[in-house]
């Protein structure tokens, strides 16, 4: 049994202490160990969401957003009615692969998602800005409380799927999302470098820490095709993605390649565009209910 005075985590030195730096997790007496469970916030009474699926990576730059728009166009090509929360409040990128711009409008009973030319209802702060240029100077409690409003005041209606693109990190804006969203899984996206496979396991451990599940592993930027002779070349070294996923005990999804064409149709704002089949593809199974 540990000393009970030696865990700085807990306000109380003197209670029995369950949490996990303590090492004594029979006993339930510490706040930090219960901070892992609280209260789900209510949706409004114009959203009905029966899913709720976040993609995480830890590091930026590996196409975490990307795969965001593909995973929501996939599915709502299956059929699904499907939004979009994008929760990267100071790098949002979703509106511009959408080709969305703001304001959006709101009424007396919330703020209106805008909706992109295939259907797919999207929440963004760059929505909401007047220039989509202009940065977001703030700090972690009111990014946090930005993401809790998209969740409670903007009227989603009925969606079977809406998922939530996580900025990098493991900081304030995935702890308030695992927390207080009713997430059903994450999906998690890597890149080959030994770099990124580095901090995606942070982001794998936090998730597993708050006892969110884990779909899976996709692995982006996995290589390229030589335009030349037709070659695949491994731009960021060998993947990785297989070997990560059964190391951490979750699954593998599959890779994606390096597409020149779905990065210009993202500048373009025309993601919904893109017509391979390889994502649909990879869509787990296990989250279509």
């Amino acid at each position: 049994m540990t000393d009970k005075s030696a865990c700085g985590s807990c306000g109380d030195q003197d209670s029995s202490c369950g949490c996990e730096s303590c090492g004594d997790k029979q006993a339930d007496g510490c706040p930090g160990a219960k901070s892992h469970e609280p209260e789900k916030l209510v949706e409004n009474d114009h959203s009905k969401i029966k899913n709720v699926y976040a993609v995480m990576s830890g590091k930026g730059g590996v196409g975490k957003s990307s795969v965001t728009a593909l995973l929501a166009s996939g599915f709502k090509k299956k059929g699904y009615n499907v939004g979009i929360l994008d929760a990267d409040i100071t790098g949002p990128s979703i509106p511009k692969m959408f080709g969305l711009k703001g304001p959006a409008e709101s009424t007396g009973f919330g703020i209106l998602p805008m909706t992109s030319p295939g259907g797919i209802k999207v929440m963004s702060l760059n929505l909401l800005v007047p220039n989509e240029n202009d940065p977001v100077i703030w700090r972690g409690p009111v990014i946090a409380g930005a993401v809790k409003q998209f969740w409670t005041d903007v009227l989603w209606g009925n969606l079977d799927y809406l998922f939530v693109d996580l900025p990098p990190g493991t900081g304030d804006v995935p702890l308030t999302v695992m927390q207080s969203l009713p997430v059903n899984g994450l999906i998690i996206v890597s890149s080959p470098q030994d770099l990124a496979v580095m901090v995606v396991k942070k982001a794998i451990k936090m998730a597993q820490i708050m006892s969110v599940p884990i779909i899976g592993l996709v692995e982006n930027l996995s290589s390229t095709v030589c335009p030349h002779c037709g070659g695949e070349i491994e731009l960021f070294g060998r993947g990785q993605g297989k070997e990560v996923s059964e190391e951490l005990g979750i699954p593998f999804l599959g890779d994606l390649p390096v597409d020149p064409l779905l990065s210009k149709l993202c500048d373009e704002g025309k993601v919904e565009e893109y017509q391979s089949n390889l994502f649909v593809h990879l869509i787990p199974e296990a989250i279509i209910h």
